[in-house]
């Protein structure tokens, strides 16, 4: 999904708590011009609808600055809010149209029901839930889905053994376990042992 951001340059004045207080808030956006960054003002309105809509790392945001002359494709990298998390202070962005390649998080989607499970009454452990990927910025999976009927207890999968679109690769450590079905005796041990450790300490 591809979102749409209307800012306007920020020069040093006003003071961002002073923007915040006239319902704007701070940003900043990298990558458009090799490392320098361009302080923006997004209203408040927009921001808020923006961070609850999109994906921080995975979503593509046109941000289009009319005074610079400026309509670029970017990521939102970063969310800053308050101490209680309530309250939006600071958006970061990073321009995607200029990069051959750029870093991305993309959610994993667990599919179908394993043997292990659904036969065998094992548990499926799920390790990652999402994944970080290199590729190209017109290349973004919007998910990395993955089938696991056929796998049966004792069965794992790492990251470096996803089947990714060609150019799409594993951006973290590739030895990784993605999920691992597990027998219910095992599970129970590690419950034990567990609850066992809590106890001594």
């Amino acid at each position: 999904m591809e979102f749409n951001v209307q800012a306007t340059p920020r020069g040093t004045h006003p003071k961002p708590n002073t923007l915040r207080r006239n319902g704007i808030i701070p940003a900043i956006m990298y990558g458009h011009d090799g490392t320098n960054g361009v302080s923006l003002s997004i209203t408040a309105k927009d921001a808020e609808n923006l961070v609850n809509a999109a994906s921080v790392n995975n979503s593509i945001i046109t941000i289009q600055v009319p005074e610079l002359s400026l309509n670029t494709k970017a990521l939102l990298r970063k969310i800053q809010k308050d101490a209680l998390g309530s309250k939006l202070l600071h958006l970061s962005f990073f321009a995607i149209s200029a990069q051959s390649s750029l870093t991305v998080t993309v959610p994993i989607c667990l599919t179908g029901d394993a043997v292990g499970v659904a036969v065998n009454k094992g548990n499926l452990e799920q390790k990652l839930n999402s994944i970080e990927l290199n590729c190209a910025p017109d290349a973004i999976p919007e998910n990395v889905e993955i089938d696991i009927t056929s796998f049966d207890i004792g069965d794992l999968l790492h990251a470096n053994e996803l089947v990714l679109p060609e150019g799409v690769t594993v951006a973290q450590d590739p030895e990784r376990v993605v999920f691992a079905i597990t027998g219910r005796e095992v599970a129970k041990v590690d419950s034990e042992e567990e609850e066992a450790t809590e106890t001594a300490a």
